[in-house]
This record gives structure tokens, sequence and C-alpha cells, in this order.
């Protein structure tokens, strides 16, 4: 005798047969009332022109609408805070020299002196932070974290041309929202050295050499003093260490430290780390010391 759980195997047209019979003998058993449900309930009369209908369940919740399309905000001054600081970054023949302050503002409060101001995007990529500190921070981890997917997919590290582009391609989806970042985006690639100006509208702008910042004229006239294309190493870093300290010295809103970075064909470096107040004892009180 057959287990309980066999089946017979349906071959050729046998499953179409056996579910057409299914179908009848159901019909059969709803004829007899066997499977007849409940009886249906009054249908409700018409509803009058103009008379109130049913009452309706809860309101749904509705999606919000998008940023660009919310209301203006409540008249009055409001709170613009302002941002300073001073980076600036040239290209020589050895790579990419960065130079930057540690100082961070918010309007005249000092909030710390020990901010750090370049971030790493890939090992021979460097970022520089000018205006909100949150928003370039935040930007720039992005910017590394594409940065490392970019090589994994490619086997091969991004160019500093593509970093900059895509850092331009994603902010300039937030373009006029408030974001608030000036950065540079530096470094060494199969083409030598790059050097591109990334802001929070999408500019991406390739250069030889840029200041950023509240402090960037200041920064500029030492740099349009001293900066030629052959520029040797040493004379590089003492040209930018004595840039931003002369915007340090100049500017409310830049001083702290002043660091300066160097990327080449075998990756980045900090140079060195001088605090303004020794840097105000070695170039003298008018900052018009010699090196």
């Amino acid at each position: 005798m057959p287990h309980p759980s066999w089946r017979p195997r349906c071959r050729g047209n046998a499953a179409p047969r056996l579910r057409r019979r299914h179908f009848a003998l159901q019909d059969g058993a709803r004829q007899r009332g066997a499977l007849r449900g409940p009886a249906p309930g009054p249908v409700p009369p018409p509803r009058a022109r103009g008379a109130p209908g049913p009452p309706r369940g809860p309101p749904r919740h509705r999606r919000p609408p998008p940023l660009w399309e919310l209301p203006p905000l409540l008249p009055g001054p409001g709170i613009h805070l302002l941002h300073g600081t001073t980076t600036l970054g040239f290209k020589v023949p050895q790579g990419v020299v960065l130079a930057v302050d540690s100082r961070a503002t918010a309007g005249s409060y000092v909030a710390s002196q020990s901010v750090q101001k370049v971030l790493e995007v890939s090992p021979r990529v460097l970022g520089t932070l000018a205006g909100g500190a949150a928003d370039c921070a935040f930007w720039q981890r992005v910017l590394a974290r594409q940065c490392r997917v970019y090589r994994l997919r490619h086997r091969q590290h991004a160019s500093v041309a593509a970093a900059a582009k895509l850092l331009a391609n994603m902010v300039y989806q937030y373009k006029g929202l408030g974001l608030s970042m000036g950065t540079m985006i530096g470094g060494w690639d199969k083409r030598g050295p790059g050097l591109y100006y990334v802001d929070s509208d999408g500019t991406r702008v390739p250069g030889a050499a840029f200041a950023v910042g509240s402090g960037s004229p200041y920064a500029y006239g030492v740099l349009d003093r001293g900066y030629a294309p052959e520029l040797p190493l040493e004379a590089a870093f003492a040209l930018a260490r004595r840039a931003i300290f002369q915007a340090a010295h100049r500017d409310a809103y830049s001083g702290g430290r002043v660091a300066v970075f160097h990327v080449g064909p075998q990756g980045w470096r900090r140079v060195s780390c001088d605090n303004v107040a020794e840097l105000q004892e070695r170039y003298g009180a008018g900052g018009g010391g010699s090196e």
C-alpha cells in the first residue's frame, strides 16, 4: 500500500484535467450551498447631491516638501557667523606644497586653536579646509570613501583631477542650500603634481597656486613676491610657512599653528608644525625678518 504522503505524478495533459475537475467540484459544491458564505448586507441608499458623505478615517501622512519648496524663514537678522582661516597651496617640480593655520572661529569667538585643516583623501592626495568646518570635514571624508571604492573597482588610485571632479559633482547637488566650503585638492598622480580649487557651488578650477580664506590677501602678497614654478623644495617650504605667518599676523581670524605639508611621488608627509608665537620671534615684531 503506498505511503499517505505519496502523490501521483501528472504526466502530459493530466494536470490541466485535474485542475478542471477541481474547479467543477467547487462549482457543484457552491450550487448545493456547502460553500455558501455569509449573506450580503443591505445596499446603502444613493447619496443625494451635496449631502455630506460618510466619515473618513484618520488623515494619512504626506511626504514633506523638498528643501527648495520650503517657505522662507521668519524675517529678522538671524545668526550669520563669520568664518576665518588661511590655507594655501602651490605646485613645484617635486610635488605640491600645502600650508594651513589651525584656528577655528565663530564670529569674534575663537573656538579652537588646534584644528587639523588638512585631511587625507588618498595616499597621494590631500584636501584643505576653509569655510564651515563641519561641511568641509564631512564632504572630504565622503570623497575619501569614494576614492577607496574607486581603487577597489579600478585597481588604481584616483587621479587628482578625478578626486576634484567627484567632490565638485557631489556638492553641486546642494548648491544654494547653505553649504560653506572652499577647499583645495592637491596631490601627485601619473601626470605629475596637480592642484584644484573646489567650492560649495560646484566650481572646480585648476591652477598653479591658490590661497583660500579670510587671510588669503596677505598670503597672496607673500606668494606673488617669492613664488616661482622652479622653486627648490626647501625654499618652497619656507615660502609657504612665511605666507601663513604673515596672514596670521595681520588677520584676526587666522592663527594658532602653521602646518606645512608636501605631496610627492612617494606620498604625503608633514614637513613642519610651528606655533605662530615662535615664528613671531623668528621673523621679528613686524614680520619682516629673514628665515
